[in-house]
């Protein structure tokens, strides 16, 4: 029995060998998929890069405002600051007038320089705090003399302070009492 005939139960049946296109598919295929999986890791390595540079974008938005507000505020600053003394000067001036010569024209004309002093003071957000009669507060007075009186507690301005915003732009130079006076049960 030596011819072709067809297979016996005990044959197995014969496998096609991969021919060299599907081959060359499969690792095509392959390389694919690599190429893929590459880009995948750069694109995501990039999407990382670029959120962060927004964030950083972001934060450095941000500092810049912040920066160009405290530089502005302090440019106020150094400006009201050369005229605190003024209006300093000003209010002991207009203290200082004798009642007899509160009727005269030119004492009118000190009160409105004043008055406007004050207003372009308000237009800048300055305003002077209260520290008549207060506690006394390290933050935003700065003791000149301590006399008999209540303890901790403001009992004469000498000179007003300001604050711009919310921050001290001077401190008030105030008298404090330091306790009852010598003598007293």
């Amino acid at each position: 029995m030596g011819g072709e005939g067809p297979p016996g139960p005990e044959a197995t049946p014969a496998v096609p060998a991969p021919q060299p296109a599907e081959a060359e598919s499969e690792d095509g295929l392959k390389r694919l998929r690599q190429e893929l999986e590459a880009f995948r890791v750069r694109a995501d390595r990039l999407l990382a890069n670029w959120q962060r540079s927004e964030a950083d974008l972001a934060n450095l938005r941000r500092r810049a405002e912040s920066e160009r507000s405290e530089m502005h505020l302090a440019a106020i600053a150094a400006v009201v600051g050369t005229l605190l003394p003024i209006v300093d000067d000003l209010e002991r001036a207009l203290g200082s007038v004798a009642e007899p010569l509160r009727t005269y024209t030119w004492v009118d004309g000190v009160w409105l320089t004043y008055r406007k002093f004050l207003a372009v003071l308000e237009a800048f957000e300055v305003r002077p705090m209260e520290a008549d009669g207060v506690p006394f507060d390290p933050l935003h007075h700065q003791v000149v003399q301590e006399t008999p009186g209540d303890p901790g507690k403001v009992l004469q301005v000498v000179q007003m302070g300001y604050l711009l915003k919310d921050k001290v732009l001077r401190p008030a130079l105030v008298v404090v009492g330091k306790g009852p006076p010598a003598g007293t049960p």
